[in-house]
């Protein structure tokens, strides 16, 4: 009879780390709301850097982008701790940045973007 009740539990918690880890085609969606300053490509020329293997990289690194001080001082090397940190509170994390998003706001929205950008 205890066979039911930890299985049901194990499936449960399976989907919950799934859904932490968030989905990468949610996030694309998601991305739709950066892509007016960031892109995927690093060739295209927009306001922001590419996000291209941010997640394997310190901030203010891509070369020829003119970073603020307060985002080359911030010593930030991106991954999902401060990725999640930045995305949702961009002023918060690093004060004086040039990033005028406010930040998202759904911890679903982050999860997905994440998992995005990670596969870029």
């Amino acid at each position: 009879m205890l066979r039911f009740p930890l299985i049901a539990a194990a499936f449960i918690a399976v989907g919950a780390t799934a859904q932490a880890e968030g989905d990468a085609a949610l996030g694309e969606k998601v991305f739709r709301k950066c892509a007016a300053c960031h892109s995927a490509d690093p060739e295209a020329r927009k306001p922001g850097p590419h996000l291209q293997a941010i997640s394997v990289r310190p901030a203010a690194a891509v070369e020829g982008f003119r970073y603020s001080s307060a985002m080359k001082d911030s010593g930030l090397v991106w991954d999902d701790e401060t990725l999640r940190a930045f995305l949702a509170d961009p002023k918060g994390t690093v004060p004086r940045t040039k990033m005028a998003f406010p930040g998202l706001r759904k911890d679903e929205d982050l999860d997905n973007i994440i998992a995005y950008l990670k596969g870029l």
